[in-house]
């Protein structure tokens, strides 16, 4: 617990430094944009912009995270950073949107464009984004809040490398259209990093089932639990980017408490080393009737049949 205090406290201190370089280096792009009447240093002014807010929102989500819970937030402030990641994407996709319409303006109604300026310019974003990519670089690759903030980063680190390299092209060249042709790429490496986190954020916020996770591979790994008959009313859900919840109803025998807490430890533990899932609630339904009754024979069997699938697919593996 005091190691990730302790990383949260080290991860937050990078994202001061951070925001604060960034900020003042966005101060620059925009003058060197416009004196140097470059759409491409002024578009990635536009996303150092949105970088300086994702790291503003990243640094707020964390702080959020790491308050505990209270009678009100049950289940803390997990979501927060996955609130905050939703906006970063969302005001990516944004301000690409005008970048595209800028670009197209530009290419249709081409201007000159100082490319020593542009280059020189560009080379400090490399320095600064490369910078802040290795700081982050170490921070939990799970907190969907810090991974928006990274991709920010990413991207802007290779829009800067593509401003170099076009300048250099621009200058040997002439070819007017090298630096609104740059504009449109580093808007579409923006939606495309974007719309990952957007599809990730409303997939928790939705609680639908976690990214990568089957719900069949979890009601198949619960009924093989020793003493589980049958379960339903299954759900499996997203607290945050890092936390998982489940809750179900599991039929058991009608057996002392002492036995179905045998039980539902098999069920957490299981639950914890296969699916990382640490929140459970469950809710035991006892089958009361004899071994003759149809029911129970049929339970029974089906139980038989499933351990006996569970068996076969491992020894085929």
């Amino acid at each position: 617990m005091h190691s990730h205090a302790h990383h949260h406290h080290h991860t937050g201190r990078i994202l001061n430094w951070s925001l604060a370089a960034t900020v003042i280096f966005v101060v620059l792009e925009v003058f060197a944009g416009i004196r140097g009447g470059s759409l491409a240093l002024l578009s990635d002014a536009g996303h150092n912009a949105t970088d300086a807010l994702a790291l503003l929102l990243a640094w707020f989500g964390l702080r959020q995270e790491a308050r505990p819970p209270d009678e009100r937030k049950t289940f803390g402030y997990q979501r927060a950073g996955v609130l905050t990641a939703l906006i970063n994407a969302v005001t990516l996709i944004c301000i690409s949107v005008w970048i595209f319409y800028e670009a197209a303006v530009r290419l249709f109604h081409p201007t000159p464009v100082n490319t020593l300026i542009m280059a020189v310019t560009a080379l400090g974003g490399i320095v600064l984004n490369g910078s802040i990519v290795l700081g982050l670089r170490g921070s939990d690759r799970e907190d969907l809040n810090l991974r928006s903030a990274l991709v920010h980063m990413l991207g802007d680190l290779v829009g800067s490398a593509a401003i170099v390299l076009g300048a250099v092209a621009l200058r040997f060249t002439g070819w007017s259209w090298i630096d609104p042709a740059l504009s449109i790429a580093i808007a579409a490496l923006i939606v495309w990093s974007a719309w990952g986190i957007v599809s990730d954020s409303l997939n928790i916020l939705l609680e639908a089932l976690p990214r990568g996770m089957a719900l069949s591979s979890v009601k198949d790994a619960l009924r093989v639990v020793d003493g589980v008959i049958d379960i339903h009313d299954l759900h499996v859900w997203s607290l945050g980017s890092r936390s998982r919840a489940l809750c179900c109803h599991v039929l058991i025998e009608d057996v002392p408490p002492s036995a179905s807490r045998a039980i539902l430890q098999g069920i957490q533990t299981m639950l914890a080393e296969r699916f990382g899932i640490l929140h459970s609630t469950l809710q035991f339904e006892h089958l009361n009737c004899s071994p003759a009754d149809d029911v129970c024979a049929a339970h029974e069997s089906m139980m038989r049949q499933a351990a006996h699938e569970h068996q076969h697919h491992g020894h085929h593996h």
